[in-house]
């Protein structure tokens, strides 16, 4: 049974926002959708003993989703949606939400009707498909992925940005579109830059208009991304997801509990 003031409280979070992002859109000329999670505020999606209110987020991501004109499957409002502040608790700046649509592991000889006998019979694979969204301005945090005991290898991944923008950073210049961080006006760096465990020194812009992949070309090198103005949807083409690391210490891939 739902708590009766719980469900008030998440519906007048949801609607405040709205009501702020009308007088935004009104001197910016931006939807209602957009504008409203333009303007989420740290302490908007977190109750009074300091978790996050997954539900709550949970709608602004899909009112988002909705502004930007993607299709929302019956499956995204359902639990297989994951939000996550990776402890941090300020998810309108720092943090994601996200859908697994595949993420496979086997051997090749074991795998299906384990009918295959050819030359990789013994021999592992895995792989992924994932959603990524991101609201207006909020970025991931700066990690990457390592290999593990289990016998998979670092994770390999692209990105195509389906709706909305990108800015893709890293550790090091892979495709060559790259360019300086320290380039970038002083206003407009990434949270965290010049702190002592951040690690990346180049940016690449991605936006659904180009449909252009960006794609991490150093195995377990330092990355993140943040989204531009209007949000992001972002589709990742993957080898198996298994370990991440974060640079920043104290950060974990998990939601923010009660203090």
């Amino acid at each position: 049974m739902k708590d009766t003031n719980q469900e008030t409280t998440r519906r007048d979070m949801i609607k405040g926002a709205l009501g702020v992002a009308a007088v935004f859109a009104a001197s910016e000329g931006v939807s209602v959708s957009h504008a409203a999670n333009r303007n989420l505020k740290k302490g908007q999606f977190y109750g009074a003993d300091g978790a996050l209110d997954a539900e709550a987020v949970k709608a602004a991501y899909l009112d988002m989703i909705k502004g930007l004109g993607c299709p929302i499957p019956d499956v995204l409002k359902t639990e297989a949606l994951w939000v996550c502040d990776f402890l941090q608790r300020d998810i309108s700046k720092l943090g994601m939400a996200g859908i697994f649509w595949i993420n496979k592991t086997g051997t090749y000889g074991d795998n299906g009707a384990k009918a295959y006998s050819g030359t990789y019979k013994t021999q592992k694979f895995g792989y992924l498909g994932h959603e990524i969204y991101l609201l207006p301005g909020q970025m991931l945090p700066e990690h990457r992925h390592i290999g593990g005991a289990e016998g998979y290898g670092p994770k390999m991944e692209s990105w195509q940005v389906r709706y909305g923008s990108v800015e893709f950073f890293g550790e090091y210049r892979g495709e060559g579109t790259e360019t300086l961080i320290s380039d970038m006006p002083k206003s407009k760096r990434p949270w965290g830059y010049g702190e002592d465990w951040f690690k990346s020194k180049y940016v690449a812009r991605r936006t659904a208009k180009s449909g252009q992949v960006y794609t991490l070309e150093d195995p377990e090198s330092w990355h993140f991304q943040r989204a531009g103005a209007q949000g992001a949807v972002v589709t990742e083409y993957a080898t198996y997801h298994n370990h991440v690391e974060f640079s920043k210490p104290g950060m974990e891939f998990a939601s923010s509990p009660a203090k």
